[in-house]
């Protein structure tokens, strides 16, 4: 009886490291027109399992002035305790960065301003920013295109993100293990 209980913990603990060494699939695609936001998050592991599936919006949105002013209150106490760990987050997001693989990342924006002029100048810096942005990737395509009728800022886009947990483990421990970082998490955990 113990040898099976004991064999069924290692093949947990071996099923958990080879979803730590392989890697999950983060999903975004998403459309915006007006005011309208649709899209869809998923969660994949072995990239085709889904484990996390969220569609936008939700269809429990519903706002409230008085929760957004305690909520400005409560951004301003986290981010005083956020100063001091700013350095440390810098360096743990290089950790994510060098732990992320982009398969694909491809996103069209469509701008536009109430005077032709200004749209022709911004659209102009836009693609130019572009132009630099897109070969640092062969995986990266961003575009945008100019809408010369009213104040418009439109787009879709499709993005797959694979992150590898296990190159995160001695990082995250590394940054959980500073004192002002975990002064902050208490603090985010007392906000709740």
């Amino acid at each position: 009886m113990l040898n099976i209980l004991g064999m069924i913990i290692l093949i947990i603990i071996l099923f958990i490291i080879i979803l730590l060494l392989i890697g999950i699939r983060i999903s975004f695609e998403y459309t915006k027109k007006g005011r309208d936001i649709k899209g869809c998050l998923k969660i994949l592991i072995f990239r085709k399992i889904k484990i996390y599936s969220r569609d936008f919006p939700s269809p429990d949105s519903d706002d409230d002035e008085d929760e957004d002013e305690e909520h400005e209150r409560d951004i301003k106490k986290l981010f005083n305790l956020a100063k001091p760990c700013f350095e440390d987050f810098k360096v743990y997001l290089k950790s994510i960065l060098n732990s992320m693989k982009i398969t694909k990342l491809e996103n069209h924006i469509i701008f536009g301003m109430s005077s032709y002029a200004d749209t022709g100048k911004y659209i102009g810096l836009i693609w130019a920013a572009l132009a630099g942005i897109n070969p640092l990737h062969e995986k990266l395509k961003i575009s945008a295109e100019p809408s010369f009728q009213g104040s418009v800022l439109d787009g879709y886009g499709t993005n797959h993100l694979e992150i590898y947990p296990f190159k995160l483990l001695i990082p995250t421990i590394r940054l959980v293990l500073k004192k002002d970082v975990r002064k902050f998490i208490r603090g985010v955990l007392d906000e709740r």
